[in-house]
């Protein structure tokens, strides 16, 4: 079963941002319209699509991305998905280095049979990725999900391995090149209120997310 069978729309969205790994301005877009949010309700997320959204391309293999989803990304689940102010959204992005696009791969796979392994998965990406390269990387993948999940870890690998799900991770880099995303990650979009207010890349604090969204203390 492939969940995000899709072809990202076309347009632009860019705000300005900073330094990560590796158009034209749209603020007061809505969700509905950014590209960049092409097939929004079928990516993994966490939280209810609502009030805020924070969107972000990642790529597993970014070592900012590591330090975004360590630092940041609990103090957006803590602070805005579990009062239900707004949801995180994550799309696969792998442009840093070359063992990120069949960490996608097997992403993707892991998201269509159970989405808390694909989060699980995701974190073990991020927390060893020094341990990774293109050549290990997917036998590095079966062993935690035997070690860590009930699924059929195999199949999930041949699925990476046959690229499967080759469209899903097609469809966010499509939906990244529409929008003018660039290639630095993590490229992390902010939308209030159903409206896109701006884009920073990199590693970006929790304080910049929230003054975006209204939400600062």
């Amino acid at each position: 079963m492939q969940r995000r069978r899709f072809l990202a729309l076309s347009g632009a969205g860019f705000a300005g941002g900073l330094a990560g790994c590796g158009g034209s301005d749209a603020t007061g877009e809505s969700i509905e319209n950014h590209p960049a949010a092409a097939g929004l309700d079928a990516q993994p997320r966490q939280g209810d699509l609502g009030n805020h959204v924070v969107l972000a391309f990642e790529d597993p293999s970014c070592e900012r991305c590591a330090a975004f989803h360590a630092e940041t990304v609990p103090q957006i689940l803590s602070n805005l998905v579990e009062p239900g102010l707004g949801a995180y959204v994550v799309r696969m992005y792998p442009v840093v280095f070359p063992w990120g696009e069949p960490a996608s791969q097997a992403l993707e796979a892991t998201y269509a049979r159970d989405d808390a392994a694909f989060w699980s998965l995701l974190g073990h990406y991020f927390e060893n990725r020094s341990q990774f390269s293109a050549e290990n990387v997917l036998d590095r993948t079966g062993a935690f999900l035997r070690e860590a999940t009930a699924l059929d870890a195999d199949a999930i690998v041949s699925d990476a391995e046959n690229r499967a799900y080759a469209d899903a991770v097609q469809a966010d880099v499509e939906a990244a090149e529409n929008a003018e995303l660039g290639e630095t990650t993590p490229v992390v979009l902010l939308f209030r209120d159903g409206e896109f207010v701006t884009k920073v890349n990199g590693s970006v604090s929790y304080e910049v997310v929230a003054e975006a969204l209204g939400e600062a203390s």
